[in-house]
Formats: structure tokens, sequence, C-alpha cells
């Protein structure tokens, strides 16, 4: 079964009843534009969907050289290496690369997602799987290839033009927590992130229960929070008023752990030698702050690199190249210690 022609200038002009140069000055130099005519004119643009086609109007090879990518957040450092290196190999292809933040906001996002698209995007970088499957559709219906980056699920299908390049949250989560029952710890917690809309947090969560269902652990409190200093530190407070003092705590990041060593340390408790506490990601300020910690190592560079090859070649229709699963691994520091006797 075919494809519905996707909406034209034409279309939309013939809806709105105006000329196509007039839908065209109210995208391009809305102010030029009276209110009646502009809010007729969107509100064909909605009714029929229609986007820019910017590629159409690129040179020969009907390319912008520009690549969009959507990050949950640009408020601390989780995405900022494998970004970096993205853009250093899309600049060696002679592409650009234009960077938009959602918040963790799903509607934030698509709202991102569609204007880098109308912006004649030749590909696309996202965070994570928990979305809208019509965003799939919208993309496929384009032919905008993209890239999932930071996580891996094999039982995923994104559509013929996504591919994964992650690893596997639930199971890095469980070998740092293994760990932790290894060095004696009986009373384990986790500050966790928000796990609505974000499928990262919500499998970290899920391999840290799964390893305290293992050994029967009873008592193994999940506190969420948002990625902040500040707000980690409150949250750890507020877990020792309500649950009481754990012998280690298992944080979902770097950010979250930064919080919950500098709190514990202003109620006067050494860590480890009164708590342990362990990160995810092993960002810079893992290996800074005192105690060092204890974390999950992610390969920021490697996400980052094979990210950008990976949608270079799907820009390029160059032969499929398989989802790619990549491995962590835990890094040794002070934060963590076997509990007191």
């Amino acid at each position: 079964m075919s494809k519905p022609p996707l909406p034209k200038l034409e279309d939309v002009a013939r809806l709105a009843g105006v000329s196509t140069a007039t839908v065209s000055r109210c995208l391009n130099q809305p102010n030029q534009v009276v209110e009646a005519t502009r809010k007729r004119v969107q509100k064909a643009v909605d009714e029929l969907g229609y986007m820019p086609n910017f590629n159409a109007r690129s040179l020969a090879a009907k390319r912008s050289k520009i690549v969009g990518a959507v990050i949950p957040t640009m408020e601390n450092a989780i995405f900022a290496r494998a970004l970096q290196v993205f853009q250093e190999r899309l600049s060696e292809e002679d592409f650009d690369l234009l960077v938009a933040s959602s918040s963790y906001k799903p509607d934030v996002e698509e709202k991102q997602i569609r204007s880098l698209v109308s912006r004649g995007v030749d590909g696309l970088l996202l965070i994570g799987t928990k979305r809208d499957p019509k965003i799939y559709e919208f993309l496929q219906e384009r032919e905008i290839p993209f890239v999932i980056a930071w996580s891996f699920y094999d039982q995923l299908d994104a559509s013929e033009y996504g591919q994964l390049v992650g690893f596997d949250n639930e199971k890095a989560m469980a070998t740092i927590v293994q760990l932790v029952i290894d060095k004696g710890h009986q009373k384990v917690f986790m500050l966790a992130g928000i796990a609505d809309n974000n499928d990262r947090a919500a499998a970290r969560i899920a391999g840290f229960r799964s390893k305290m269902a293992e050994y029967n652990f009873k008592e193994a409190a999940v506190i969420e929070c948002e990625y902040d200093i500040d707000k980690a530190r409150k949250a750890f407070a507020g877990m020792r008023q309500s649950h009481g003092t754990p012998t280690a705590l298992i944080c979902a990041n770097d950010v979250l752990a930064v919080g919950a060593v500098l709190e514990a340390q202003s109620q006067g408790l050494d860590v480890p030698g009164d708590i342990s506490i362990t990160g995810f990601d092993d960002i810079e300020i893992a290996s800074i702050i005192s105690p060092s910690l204890t974390t999950v190592h992610v390969p920021h560079g490697s996400l980052g690199l094979h990210s950008a090859n990976t949608l270079l070649a799907k820009i390029h229709d160059e032969p499929s190249i398989k989802d790619m699963e990549l491995d962590t691994y835990i890094v040794e520091r002070q934060s963590l210690a076997a509990p007191k006797t």
C-alpha cells in the first residue's frame, strides 16, 4: 500500500485561500503579514501537517549538511563528552550540528524534533527510547535517519530509519549493586532519577530492584530525584528522616551521588566510614570530589563516535549498520568500603 503524498506549499495556499507567496511569507517573515492571514495560514498548516521541506531547496546533493541533536538537559556534564566527540566526527565530513534541549519533557522534545526537521536537518541524534511511536512515524514518512543513544534494548524496532547505539542501563546498574552487596552491605537504598518519561532512569531502578530481590533484601528504599546537586542533598536528607541511614546508597548518576556526599558530610557522616555512596556515568566530577566516587563508567567518547558514524552511514545510504551495544565497567574509588562491623 503506497503512502499518501506529503502536503505541499500549494496545498496550504489552496486551503487557506491565499497565494503560495503569502504562505511563504507567513512561514519565513510572519511580521510582514497581517494577523488574520497569519492565523488562517497557520490553521491550514496545522490541519494538513505541512512541514517546509528545506532539503528540497538544497543544492544538487539535496542535503543541508546539518544534523540535529535533542538532549534531555544542558545543565550538567552527562551528555557533554559524547556530544563533543559526535560533533568532531561530523565536522570531519563538513556537517554542522544543531543542539536542542527537552528538559526531560516529551512535548518539548517533540516540538524540538519537528523544528529541527523543518530546518532541513539530514539526520537526528535522540537520547533514549521513551517517546510516542508517532514521532518515529513522522521521521519515517520524511525519510529522516536517526540514531537513539544511551539505551540498548534487543526488542526495540524504532523504524527502518532508526538505529540504536547504547548500553544496557539495567544490567550496568545491577553490576554495581552486586559489588556493594559483595562488600557486605545489608541496608542498601537508592537515590534514583525521575523514571517517568526516562527509560534510562527506569532501567537503572529496575536493575537495582532486581538485584535486591535476588538476595531477598527486605529494606531497599528508592527515592526519585531530579538530576541536581541541591535537590539530591534535600532528597538524601528526606530519605534519612523517612527510612533511616543506609550503610550504602546507590545513586543513579554522579550528580546525585555528589549531592548525597555533600549532604552526608554536612550532617557529620563519614563517607565511606559511616555510609558508602556510589555513582553512575563517571563524569569528571566523580574523580574530583572527596572522597572520589566509585561509579559505573559509561563510554561517552565511544557513544559519540559510534553514533556519528552510524548516522553518517545512514545519511549516505551506506550498507546497514547493526545496532551497537557498548560495554560499561565499574571504576572503584574511595567512596565505597565494607560497612562497619
